[in-house]
């Protein structure tokens, strides 16, 4: 196994995250067999970071891996956490929820412990003086309750830096990103990388192989990598990819079946760095995945909007979900004031005039508008999701 260290901690570089567990045929019940015998197979070979959250599997998925954790030595695993501040309401605070969480885990303490997703849409909730969300959670980290504080993030540049720069954002120890070899372009993760660099913050990875997507290409794209790697899998790719990575401590793999463990395991038993011609046929397959707006984040377009539409950042919606639906860019738009989201757009073409690219905008910011609407609006997810919340906690107490 591959490890870094981090502080005080000796951490293995693959991570196993809770968010998408096996399931039962009725496609809703964790297997929690299943669930264990891979985390036998991960403890066995050296696998020691393990990551959920509240929300996972309907806020199963932290009782099914504290339960399974339990029957090791503690001091033998680390165990992440999250606070859902993304979707808090009237009935979320930062003690109920934190103390609801170790119990849920049984355990005393949490060796990490997240802001989860600090985004356009949530950004305001964390800094909010009025929940004292950070202020608790770094006394708790005073009394030994936390480990080590940090967040995760989709964020675009300018809302992670924001939060950086606040008094919140200082007190973060570790950040956790979507970081994989087509989003280090479509969703700027280069820049992100660079950003944490420059305020000292390792970086934790989520999504990898972007949710599957980079461990099932083209049997075209898929055969290139294996004349080059026969011994590879597709997803080892993505893997070894992020292994070159700079202040990239641990690298979070969402695994639901025993193969993928497996396939996983064997990657990181070993380094095999990619060579620069193996990492420009990444670049390459992905670069021809998705039909890319070329838009260089000018903003000479903006200068000339009469609504104020921030173009570029809306275009990277665009971009991104021209590749597949995704919660992402619709939470970025949807943290927008009415008047300042793509369905606000005139088509008065003052736009398109002024842009380098020659990039027809309007009919740009109109796809963008047809395409969110195929995206679940995200307060209604958080409304359910706090449903949810409020009748497990009900049935807890019975």
């Amino acid at each position: 196994m591959l490890f870094t260290d981090f502080k005080d901690c000796h951490l293995s570089q693959l991570g196993f995250g809770a968010m998408r567990l096996p399931l039962l045929d009725d496609g809703k019940t964790i297997d929690s067999a299943m669930v264990a015998r891979m985390t036998d197979q991960a403890i066995r070979q050296g696998v020691n970071y393990f990551d959920t959250a509240y929300p996972y599997h309907g806020g199963l998925s932290e009782v099914v891996m504290g339960k399974v954790l339990r029957r090791y030595p503690r001091e033998s695993w680390y165990l992440a956490d999250k606070y859902p501040g993304h979707q808090t309401a009237d009935s979320y605070n930062p003690a109920e929820v934190f103390e609801d969480q170790l119990r849920k885990c049984g355990v005393d303490y949490f060796d990490f412990y997240l802001l989860h997703n600090v985004s356009e849409y949530a950004i305001d909730v964390y800094l909010d003086p009025q929940w004292k969300i950070v202020e608790y959670f770094a006394e708790q980290r005073r009394k030994g309750r936390i480990r080590h504080l940090g967040f995760s993030s989709h964020a675009n540049l300018p809302c992670l830096k924001r939060f950086l720069d606040s008094p919140q954002g200082r007190e973060m120890e570790f950040c956790q990103i979507q970081l994989n070899y087509m989003d280090w372009t479509l969703q700027k993760a280069r820049e992100k990388c660079e950003l944490l660099a420059a305020y000292d913050l390792p970086i934790w990875v989520m999504e990898p192989v972007r949710g599957g997507r980079l461990a099932h290409l083209s049997p075209e794209q898929e055969a290139r990598l294996h004349a080059l790697r026969p011994d590879e899998s597709t997803a080892a790719w993505a893997f070894r990819w992020l292994q070159d990575i700079p202040n990239v401590k641990v690298i979070l793999s969402g695994m639901s079946a025993e193969d993928q463990m497996e396939d996983n395991l064997q990657t990181f038993a070993s380094p095999r760095p990619l060579s620069p011609y193996e990492k420009q046929e990444l670049q390459a397959i992905a670069d021809s995945m998705h039909d890319l707006i070329p838009c260089t984040g000018c903003r000479y377009c903006c200068d000339e909007c009469p609504q104020g539409l921030d173009i570029p950042t809306l275009i990277g919606a665009c971009n991104d979900l021209r590749l597949e639906v995704s919660l992402t860019p619709g939470m970025t738009v949807e943290a927008m004031p009415a008047d300042k989201q793509p369905s606000a757009c005139l088509a008065c073409g003052a736009c398109a005039a002024m842009c380098p690219q020659q990039i027809d905008i309007p009919s740009i910011l109109q796809e963008l508008t047809t395409r969110l609407e195929k995206v679940p609006k995200w307060a209604e997810i958080c409304k359910a999701r706090n449903e949810e919340a409020k009748a497990l906690r009900m049935k807890n107490n019975e």
